[in-house]
């Protein structure tokens, strides 16, 4: 029924840019609010972003500055816009959603978020 599809993972090199993008189908889009995981070997996964459904948005001190998550409500798909990237970027990267209204204080939660993507790989090179 729900789908969220990843698609943009591969290989950059250190200080590089690339691109995530994640495309929802079976829901009504801007009912949800929005947000990127990312889980590298043997860590526990971690949010990265957060968008509500009018386009507010909230990073991780790790990512702030360099990442931008958007949201195009026509097309129904999701964005991760990375810049700059660093070794420590290297991860599966998820998209997930919620039908509520805001990011809140909740959002780093795994738990919160209802529907997942099947993940889409960065590999970040020296």
């Amino acid at each position: 029924q729900v789908q969220l599809v990843e698609s943009g993972g591969g290989l950059v090199q250190a200080g590089g840019s690339l691109r995530l993008s994640c495309t929802a189908s079976g829901l009504t889009f801007d009912d949800y609010t929005m947000g990127w995981f990312r889980q590298a070997p043997g860590k526990e996964r971690e949010g990265v972003s957060c968008v509500n459904r009018s386009g507010g948005s909230v990073y991780a001190d790790s990512v702030k500055g360099r990442f931008t998550i958007s949201r195009d409500n026509t097309k129904n798909t999701l964005y991760l816009q990375m810049n700059s990237l660093k070794v420590e970027d290297t991860a599966m990267y998820f998209c997930a959603a919620v039908r509520r209204p805001d990011c809140s204080v909740f959002w780093r939660n795994v738990g919160t978020f209802a529907y997942w993507g099947q993940g889409t790989q960065l590999t970040v090179s020296s």
